[in-house]
């Protein structure tokens, strides 16, 4: 794909203009969206139009410009992403009935675990998690399930690179992943909401690493904290052998 004047890409600028959304500004004006995803006005407001035309981009009536349907459509094609939230979804259900609690399904996706999946539930505790949502691998438990079990390449290129960050929140990082894989799930008490305690468990493929996590959210000092562990693991063993690996957590 052909570079622009300033030497980056189409796809570079496509990219950057996606980026430029999120939970917390799903829509802006073509002035702010330029800014954001550092495109000149001029040519910001040329892609924009081609990318509403293709309905990457939505524009509403007052001018403002929000992620298209299109985007939805392409990323629900995904085949890994398909099976995966078709096999979680029934044990997911059980989860959010047994424990009256929003349940999450996630990935390790580009440094950050990626919301695919969530079943809210009336009453239930404050949940930062939304599906196409990002979250911190080093404030989850989702993160730092799906970190111990990940393969020690993965890992040790993890560490190497947010060394610094990872001994700020975790001084016993090498005991606590350790400890994970011995429990064979994660929890962790209010790093993003005081009032709240997470627990995850991984779902493990064929070779005993996370292929994914499966989580929820609870008041912190609650009782239900070991059973919803244990719910949580014995959905992700149902999950792995649902989607045909055979390894066990």
């Amino acid at each position: 794909m052909a570079n622009s004047p300033s030497g980056d890409s189409m796809l570079d600028r496509l990219v950057r203009i996606l980026d430029s959304f999120d939970s917390k500004t799903p829509s802006m004006s073509v002035a702010a969206l330029a800014r954001r995803a550092q495109i000149p006005r001029a040519t910001m407001y040329r892609l924009m139009e081609e990318m509403v035309e293709h309905g990457l981009l939505a524009r509403d009536g007052e001018g403002k410009v929000s992620l298209g349907l299109r985007l939805w459509e392409l990323a629900n094609r995904s085949a890994a992403t398909q099976d995966l939230r078709s096999a979680a979804l029934p044990f997911m259900e059980d989860i959010n009935q047994l424990l009256g609690q929003n349940t999450q399904l996630s990935l390790l996706h580009q440094d950050e675990v990626l919301v695919i999946e969530r079943l809210s539930r009336p009453g239930s505790v404050v949940n930062q998690a939304s599906v196409a949502g990002r979250m911190p691998v080093h404030r989850t438990s989702m993160g730092m399930a799906l970190l111990a079990f990940s393969p020690t390449p993965t890992l040790e290129d993890y560490l190497s690179r947010h060394a610094q960050i990872m001994k700020q929140y975790h001084p016993q990082l090498r005991h606590e992943l350790a400890e994970i894989r011995r429990r064979g799930y994660a929890t962790f008490d209010g790093f993003i909401d005081p009032e709240t305690t997470g627990a995850a468990a991984p779902i493990l493929d064929g070779q005993g690493y996370a292929a994914a996590v499966l989580s929820v959210v609870v008041p912190r000092g609650s009782s239900t904290l070991p059973a919803a562990a244990m719910a949580l693991r014995t959905a992700a063993r149902g999950i792995s052998r649902a989607l045909g690996y055979t390894a066990e957590s």
